[in-house]
């Protein structure tokens, strides 16, 4: 017999309150929205928590779900105000939090356990050992890199219990999410904190030769819906919090209809759903790395990086009024964006008067000559594009605003167990009723006499029916069980009578619980662990260098030149190299560090398995982590010292903690982070050494997408100066800026804050210079050409 298979959620953006609405009336099961703090789309509207929590009491009571999205780092000082942010959260019984900073995890782990975890596409969890990392942390989903193919999503979804989430349609990130600098580079506005300028959808140059090299299509994966739900995946997520009602309502209503199709009925559900996501205006639609491993079609440099369906281009102007010939069908009522030949910014309007043959038409075929009027200057040959139609959901924000505050506020889920007894001596029946809200069981028993016999046969419908009738009472009934009950005739008054002594027991067992009280207690208890961890600046012990080098035939030269070890990443070059590197390092294995990439997906990981247990047997025991994969992988093997590099995340005393209660010694701050708060990190009192990059090249993407006609013997200008250069190792390619990121300058101020490990990174420098890098450490001297990233600044 065929097991019928469950259906996945269908997860939509909500970055207002509108978009909201659009995705609870189009059929989304929940929907994801962030807070105003930490939220990795901050210039989304985002909402207040007192909006948020009259949005989960309209989503629970209409059978739908929210997760809140609190996937940005964060910093030391800012650990108070997260408490806070849980704290309420826990209050308001929230469906989830989408996490990508290890602190927000532990924090709430450890004092509001009741949040279920969530791990962010920013975590870059992209293979097994991840996924079953973060199960054991208490995780119970994970969204997984958007850089996997569909059957690796397959592998991961049947080896782990863990739900898994993965996205079907919306933007792509150029780079592999999480592992993004790009925008912090140019003004410390990071994407790990929500505030991503988005540089790789601007203009760069190439051998005189202009393009939108890092700009991608739009994943857009509704082909693939059956396939997904036969890979076990358990949400299907559309991204766009900063995108409009409109496009939520297209994009839900597309997926809702294919998701819920029958077998029979798929080919016509899709036509009929790829018919509406016309009105979903993207870029070009891709599926992305879900289809295939290497997709052709995920990034044109030709390709304008504007949002919208393009229809055409502007013929001539004429005052305020253009013309051009249109590809789709106009109507009064669409919105219109032209985008100029430049990479300066669009304009959009609504057409209000639209003219076809110098006549004034409601609507235009596709193929016309039109003619509308603009209240902006453009030229001719600027594109055109389509982006909302008339027809689209719109919904105004104080509609939105009206409707959000006829919401009394969520309830509790409540459950009930109903059986009907026979009472002795023919006393008639007894309703006895198990009751379960909030952790919390209420039992009780109702006399009811004598009864009738019933007309209906389906005695469960009725008693839900009566019992979702909670009036006033804080409660929803989620779930009735009464299995074999008889069918009898219960009097309206009777259930009257016992909804109210029910519900109002049960509000009084609730009440006095002390829920909100034992929440204060968790959130004083975790604002004393988190203020726990500030000290003053510590006496800096005997200073240690690690130089990182490409080769492993160059492993002496930092040994001979006052470094305390040398570290390499072990790409399947230096792994190739090892049978004959590995025995002239005898006698030096406790100086010798061995860094694992951090991407490695699961059909490599019998690589490089093999490589450490063969390092491990030849007397090495210092490892490198660069992802939370690398610990189920490094902890197999006894006595390991296990350092993290910079992209495990350590932006306060919580992740350090969390990385330690790993298995890392050493920490490796992020290369992101600013002085102010990297002085309260080497001040905080944690078990863990931290290490600070002094010198290292600044690879602001790192992606698994081939860049087209970009050769690695030639940067990339952009269109306002900017020189990056391109690399490529192990099927990805790396995007450095010109500028290597340097604080040898601050040798001495950093050993004045108390840090006493330090690691110049010489890969990306010619031979004949290393030992100047390694002199300006030394001397704490400024080298020229370099940049010192956010260190001097802000990140913001």
């Amino acid at each position: 017999m065929k097991q019928t298979q469950m259906k996945p959620e269908l997860l939509a953006p909500a970055g207002s309150l509108e978009s909201f609405f659009a995705a609870m009336e189009k059929g989304a099961d929940a929907v994801y929205a962030g807070l105003r703090e930490f939220s990795a789309r901050a210039r989304a509207k985002n909402f207040t928590l007192s909006q948020m929590e009259r949005m989960l009491g309209y989503a629970h009571a209409n059978g739908k779900k929210i997760y809140i999205t609190l996937n940005t780092l964060v910093k030391e000082q800012e650990l108070p105000q997260l408490v806070d942010t849980l704290a309420s959260l826990a209050e308001m019984r929230v469906d989830g939090v989408i996490v990508q900073d290890l602190a927000v995890a532990r924090v709430a782990a450890r004092h509001f356990p009741s949040i279920p975890l969530h791990a962010s596409t920013q975590m870059t969890v992209h293979n097994t050992p991840g996924v079953r990392v973060l199960g054991e942390l208490g995780f119970q989903r994970v969204v997984l890199a958007r850089e996997l193919a569909l059957d690796e999503v397959a592998a991961i979804a049947a080896a782990t219990p863990v739900e898994i989430e993965v996205f079907v349609h919306g933007a792509l990130c150029f780079g592999i999410s999480g592992q993004c600098f790009f925008s912090s580079y140019l003004g410390g506005h990071s994407g790990n904190r929500g505030r991503c300028a988005q540089p790789c959808r601007r203009l760069y140059d190439h051998r005189g030769k202009q393009g939108h090299y890092f700009s991608t299509s739009d994943l857009s994966a509704i082909d693939m819906v059956p396939e997904l739900i036969a890979a076990g995946v358990k949400s299907l997520k559309i991204e766009g919090r900063m995108k409009s009602a409109e496009y939520v309502a297209s994009v839900v209503e597309a997926y809702r209809l294919v998701i819920d199709a029958p077998e029979h009925g798929r080919k016509e559900a899709l036509k009929k759903a790829k018919d509406i996501l016309k009105f979903s205006f993207g870029r070009t639609p891709t599926k992305g790395f879900l289809a295939s491993q290497q997709p052709d079609d995920i990034a044109n440099p030709w390709q304008k990086g504007g949002t919208g369906r393009f229809v055409g281009q502007i013929k001539t102007l004429k005052g305020k009024r253009l013309s051009f010939e249109t590809r789709d069908a106009l109507h009064v009522g669409d919105r219109l964006r032209a985008q100029p030949k430049s990479d300066m910014a669009g304009q959009a309007w609504t057409v209000r008067e639209l003219f076809v043959g110098n006549k004034k038409v409601m609507e235009a075929r596709a193929g016309s000559l039109v003619e509308v009027e603009t209240p902006f200057r453009f030229s001719v040959g600027d594109s055109i594009y389509k982006v909302s139609s008339r027809e689209a959901f719109t919904m105004s924000e104080n509609a939105c605003l009206r409707r959000l505050e006829s919401v009394k506020g969520d309830k509790f889920p409540c459950r009930l167990q109903v059986k009907l007894d026979t009472l002795p001596e023919s006393a008639g029946y007894s309703l006895n009723i198990i009751a379960d809200a909030n952790g919390l069981r209420h039992e009780c028993s109702f006399a009811l006499g004598q009864l009738e016999p019933g007309r209906s046969s389906d005695m469960q419908s009725v008693l839900e029916g009566q019992f979702a009738k909670v009036g006033d009472a804080p409660f929803r009934l989620e779930s009735l069980e009464a299995p074999d009950f008889p069918a009898v005739l219960i009097p309206a008054a009777s259930f009257k009578e016992v909804r109210q002594q029910l519900y109002r027991g049960l509000h009084e067992l609730v009440s006095t619980s002390g829920t909100r009280q034992q929440i204060a207690t968790a959130r004083k208890a975790a604002l004393a662990d988190v203020k726990a961890r500030h000290t003053s600046p510590q006496q800096p012990g005997r200073e240690s260098l690690v130089v990182v080098m490409d080769q492993s035939r160059e492993w002496r030269f930092p040994l001979q030149h006052g470094a305390d070890a040398t570290m390499f990443p072990l790409s399947k070059a230096v792994i190739h190299q090892l049978p004959s590197t590995v025995p002239r390092m005898r006698g030096s294995e406790d100086r010798i560090i061995w860094q694992l990439p951090f991407i490695i997906f699961d059909r490599d990981i019998p690589l490089y398995r093999d490589t450490i247990r063969q390092l491990y047997g030849a007397g090495f025991r210092r490892f490198e982590a660069a992802n939370i994969s690398h610990f189920s992988m490094l902890r197999k093997f006894e006595g390991l010292h296990i350092s993290a590099w910079h992209r495990c995340f350590s932006l306060n005393s919580q992740a350090m903690l969390a990385w330690h209660e790993l298995g890392a010694e050493m920490l490796t701050l992020y290369i992101e982070d600013d002085a102010t708060n990297m002085t309260d990190l080497l001040a905080a009192a944690v078990p863990v050494e931290r290490r600070v990059i002094a010198y290292a090249p600044l690879p602001v993407m790192t992606t698994k997408i081939r860049i087209k006609d970009v050769h690695s013997n030639t940067p990339l200008r952009s269109d306002r100066g900017e020189e990056y250069r391109v690399s490529s190792r192990d099927g990805l390619q790396t995007i450095s800026a010109a500028q290597p990121f340097s604080l040898t300058a601050r040798h001495g101020e950093l050993r004045q804050k108390g840090c006493s490990s330090f690691l110049v990174d010489l890969r990306d420098v010619r031979r004949e210079e290393w030992l100047d890098v390694l002199s300006a450490f030394k001397s704490s001297r400024a080298l020229a050409g370099t940049t010192e990233f956010n260190y001097a600044t802000e990140l913001i």
